[in-house]
Parts: C-alpha cells; structure tokens; sequence
C-alpha cells in the first residue's frame, strides 16, 4: 500500500489478493460497489452505473455513526475513459440525489471544487493478485482537513473492498 501525496492529486495504490476480473467488476457492478464504497461509518445504499464512456455514476453514502448518523452524500460522476479491464477515468463531483451537481457547501464543506477527476488502474500481479492504483485528481486548493478526509475516506473504501473481495 502506498499514499502519495502532491498539491493537485491524491494517489493511493492497494495490492488485492484478488483476480484484476474481480476487482474490476467491483468498479463496474452496482452491487459490488454497494459492499464496499463509503469510509466504514457509512453504507452505500444506492449505487447507479450506466458503465460506458459518456454514462453517468450515482451514488449514495449514508451515515451510520457518530455525527453523519442518517445523513445521506450524493456525488455523481461521468465516465471520461473506459479500457477494459485496465483503466477507469470519472469525473468525480457533489451531487443531489437526482444527480444534479451542486457545491460541496450543500453538505457542510467549503474549498471543494465542483469537478474533480478519479483515475483507476488496474494491472495484473503474480499469484492472481491485483495492483490497483487510484488518483484522485483537482484537489489543489482544497483545506487540508478536506485532503485528509479524502485519504482516510478511500483507505477506508478500499479496506471495504479487500474484504469484499
């Protein structure tokens, strides 16, 4: 596992003990994602993908802890790049839960932009193992706790998703 950290982009890579078909498919089947998108004080209730270049993402986390108990976080993306099995390009923004783009002061959180970028890629290892690196991409001049929330929120995510796996 490795975090690395610059002004504008937020990088983690993760080896899963997983085939890259599984790990793929855990991006692009809704219910998959269900199981393990969201840091681990919250649930993925929703999740819509129309998986292909020009579809659009949807999804929701809901609070099932501490402060974000029964609070609901939209976000919705467009799919930039597919390449099968290897890379995932989405914009990534704050949403309602029609999809409409709305700013990231709607749910309590100032400095985020309204657009970002995730990039995933995937490439085979030996003994059927996956490396999966992630960057998260337009977060230069976001607050600092902001940058950290990111980081733990996917580490979190990803964590989900090993054990999904």
């Amino acid at each position: 596992m490795e975090n690395t950290n610059n002004d504008n982009v937020l990088k983690i890579e993760r080896i899963f003990d997983a085939p890259r078909e599984l790990v793929w498919k855990a991006w692009s089947d809704p219910e998959l994602y269900k199981k393990w998108w969201g840091p681990k004080i919250f649930t993925a209730p929703v999740i819509k993908i129309d998986f292909r270049v020009g579809g659009k993402f949807l999804g929701c986390m809901r609070g099932i802890a501490g402060d974000f108990s029964g609070k609901d976080f939209w976000s919705t993306g467009t799919y930039k790049e597919i390449v099968p099995m290897e890379k995932i390009v989405v914009t990534d923004s704050f949403s309602d839960e029609k999809g409409n783009i709305v700013s990231s002061e709607h749910y309590g959180m100032k400095g985020m932009p309204l657009e970002m970028l995730v990039t995933v890629t995937f490439e085979e290892m030996p003994d059927g193992k996956t490396k999966m690196t992630l960057k998260h991409e337009g977060i230069k001049d976001i607050p600092d706790e902001h940058r950290k929330g990111m980081d733990q929120g996917w580490n979190e995510s990803f964590d989900k998703l090993e054990k999904s796996l």
